[in-house]
């Protein structure tokens, strides 16, 4: 709900009365009914209070407030709800993540590689807009977990749930070429005027029924442009085994086939080493891949003086009914 006042200068008019009133004061004049002079006013001090003596200021106060209503009322309040209004089409991505069990190295500390691309891809979704963005992740086989959606709230919840393929009991592998192909079918019936897929990994393709560059070359022929991200520093990582165990494994990471891939479907290939490495690259794609959209934001303005015109007319009926009647002064 927005507020505003249509003539907001109309409201400068609400000190006028106390203002007039110092003035006259200080030049001197009476604004006060005649009033009967008593030799000695000791002689009235025994009488009763009565109610309408207590109230006697109450036309004055009724007048205030029909001032006060009336000039608010000028100053046209108006009450509006804005409405957005897009122009334009947003970008269809896909995030397509390696939850292998090589995903658990430590080279990305604090975190491990998982939990460190997790939390640079929620930051990613987090400076969308009015793109669509679908999840898929892939171990020895890959997986839909969110179709293209503007709901980022649950996207991001779904990332948030992903853990390593080992801790979900499915295979430990990695097929690159079916996380690709389960990406591109995902966005397969889309209109979208741009398709895109950023598919990270830390490893080779050693799983699934599609080979990586074979998806690729499918996936170009759909109109859909893929950034490859590996992950990892070369040579020995460590990693923790199923027993809490720090060891050292080689990394395996195949940047000819991710190299490869980005070429095939007119994309880029990037290698992070760390944290800061893999928050630069999605800067780098999200500055590459901008929505081709604009929004225009209307309100719809409704006037709500009626309320205070109607309050601030009958306040002053009801002012000079009681100052001629219940509240009326001789002379």
């Amino acid at each position: 709900m927005i507020f505003r006042f249509a003539h907001p200068l109309v409201l400068a008019l609400l000190p006028l009365p106390p203002l007039l009133w110092l003035v006259s004061r200080w030049l001197g004049w009476r604004w006060e009914a005649p009033s009967l002079r008593y030799s000695d006013t000791r002689l009235l001090a025994g009488l009763p209070v009565s109610w309408r003596v207590r109230l006697r200021r109450l036309p004055d106060v009724l007048r205030l407030l029909a001032w006060l209503l009336l000039v608010v009322g000028l100053a046209r309040p108006q009450s509006g709800r804005s409405q957005d209004i897009i122009q334009g089409q947003g970008v269809d991505i896909v995030l397509a993540l390696d939850i292998s069990g090589s995903m658990a190295g430590l080279d990305f500390q604090p975190q491990n590689r998982l939990e460190a691309a997790k939390s640079v891809i929620a930051d990613f979704v987090a400076g969308r807009e009015f793109d669509r963005i679908g999840l898929v992740v892939f171990a020895s086989d890959a997986f839909q977990l969110v179709p293209p959606t503007l709901d980022y709230p649950a996207l991001l919840r779904s990332l948030g749930s992903v853990r390593l393929a080992n801790e979900l009991g499915i295979g430990d592998a990695t097929a690159i070429g079916q996380g690709l192909a389960t990406a591109a079918n995902m966005m397969r019936t889309s209109a979208a005027a741009s398709k895109v897929i950023i598919l990270l990994t830390d490893g080779a393709n050693t799983a699934g029924n599609f080979d990586p560059i074979t998806a690729a070359q499918a996936v170009a022929t759909l109109d859909m442009r893929v950034y490859t991200i590996g992950i990892g520093k070369p040579g020995l990582v460590p990693f923790l085994d199923s027993n809490g165990n720090t060891i050292t494994v080689e990394s395996d990471l195949d940047e000819a086939t991710l190299g490869a891939i980005a070429d095939t479907a007119d994309g880029r290939y990037f290698r992070a080493e760390d944290a800061a490495d893999l928050q630069q690259i999605y800067e780098q794609i999200d500055a590459l891949e901008r929505s081709d959209v604009e929004k225009q934001v209307f309100v719809r303005w409704q006037e709500q003086a009626w309320v205070l015109l109607w309050g601030g007319l009958a306040a002053l009926i009801l002012e000079r009914v009681l100052r001629h009647s219940v509240f009326q002064v001789v002379p």
